[in-house]
């Protein structure tokens, strides 16, 4: 039974001057979260508990004191690993983000910041990046929190970051599978049967649903149920009522909207709305040099 000394609750936010990150403050007990992947990085510090996850084809454990970290595009889960869950400060920034300080840290332009180790243990840089976290929901000056961002993510990419992802099988038509998931993007609120992706790609359905999978770690259906809620979650960033979003995104209704939307990023379409009040043009991480 779940330990109810501890209450779940969510924070959900993004600053003005930082709209390539999204801010995530959440104690969850019972929550779990789908399979699912980031257009961006998930990096996140666990103040209380242990967060369990699957990732590459394995099981981690994040405990408290720890980083929990996920690279872009790979497909993860998240729910508690003990009863009484687990309470964390999470970002989301986008991959420009990381890559624009790792392209400082090297003086010219390198790939994308990989960590092959999704749970990393170290005091210094848990300290830090919780600081940082308390500084943006605190309201700290831009100067501050500006400094003490690039300074950790710079930390992060020297010690733990690597140019050479560990091999990922990928399916063997990469080209035809890039135009399923296209077809499935531009038909994203539309019903599309099985039948209907098979004879786009003129493959059976059998192979099709394997070679997909292979290739975007995530069957048709749920690929094309994250693509409705990254569409839904822009339609709510520019202000477009709930009830339109669920319409447009291709859910029946808004309670059904509500459903998935919570399953895949913990938070309400309505506490996503909250949290992107407000938002303007991205100032950029200053530079170290």
């Amino acid at each position: 039974m779940a330990d109810r000394s501890h209450k779940e609750s969510v924070k959900f936010w993004k600053d003005p001057l930082l709209p390539q990150v999204e801010l995530l403050r959440a104690t969850y007990i019972t929550h779990s979260f789908a399979r699912h992947t980031h257009d961006g990085y998930a990096l996140g510090v666990i103040e209380r508990g242990q967060e369990g996850f699957q990732y590459r084809g394995a099981s981690y454990v994040a405990p408290a004191g720890s980083i929990a970290l996920i690279h872009p595009g790979e497909v993860h889960t998240g729910h508690a690993a003990e009863a009484s869950g687990w309470t964390y400060r999470m970002f989301y920034p986008d991959a420009s983000v990381l890559g624009e300080v790792a392209n400082q840290l090297a003086g010219h332009p390198v790939t994308l910041p990989y960590f092959p180790n999704p749970v990393i243990h170290d005091p210094v840089l848990v300290r830090e990046l919780s600081g940082v976290h308390q500084a943006l929901e605190q309201g700290a000056s831009q100067l501050e929190w500006e400094s003490r961002l690039l300074w950790v993510l710079a930390q992060l990419i020297a010690r733990y970051g690597s140019d050479r992802p560990i091999p990922r099988s990928i399916s063997p038509d990469p080209q035809r599978m890039a135009q399923v998931r296209d077809y499935l993007a531009t038909h994203l609120n539309e019903s599309v049967s099985l039948d209907d992706l098979a004879a786009f790609a003129q493959m059976q359905p059998f192979r099709l649903l394997r070679t997909f999978r292979a290739q975007f770690g995530l069957p048709p259906h749920a690929y094309q149920n994250q693509l409705r809620l990254y569409y839904a979650k822009r339609l709510i960033a520019h202000g477009v009522p709930l009830v339109q979003v669920a319409i447009d995104s291709g859910f029946t209704d808004q309670s059904h909207l509500n459903r998935h939307f919570k399953r895949i990023f913990g938070v309400t379409p309505g506490q996503y709305q909250r949290g992107c009040k407000n938002v303007q043009e991205f100032s950029r991480l200053p530079s170290l040099s």
